[in-house]
């Protein structure tokens, strides 16, 4: 066989081998402490939301600046799925890590305190 059919059929080979790459999330510990808005959710907000969902600069219309809007977003809104969403995340730059994906989860399980005391 010609050296050429050989590379022909070793890039064939491999274009049909090769799979989606899966990158998994980092192995978290389950979150047993209540989560509350301040400091725990509030925290993830501005660290990956707020410079493009705040007051000033609502993208899409949502704003996300404050206890009711982050509240009434996860609980009426889709923001749960967008965080979540692979094929169309948010933040637009990638997934937030896991561990804080976990949080709002938790938070919602934990029925959306806003402050440690409650």
């Amino acid at each position: 066989m010609p050296l050429k059919h050989v590379c022909i059929a070793f890039i064939l080979f491999g274009m049909w081998s090769c799979s989606e790459a899966v990158i998994e999330d980092e192995d978290t510990a389950p979150i047993v402490e209540t989560v509350s808005y301040n400091p725990d959710i509030k925290a993830v907000v501005d660290n990956f939301c707020i410079n493009c969902h705040s007051a000033s600069a609502a993208s899409g219309g949502l704003n996300l600046s404050t206890y009711d809007l982050v509240r009434n977003s996860t609980e009426n809104g889709n923001l749960i799925l967008r965080i979540n969403d692979v094929n169309n995340p948010m933040p637009q730059s990638g997934l937030m890590p896991l561990a804080d994906r976990e949080l709002f989860d938790k938070w919602v399980e934990d029925g959306f305190p806003e402050n440690d005391d409650e």
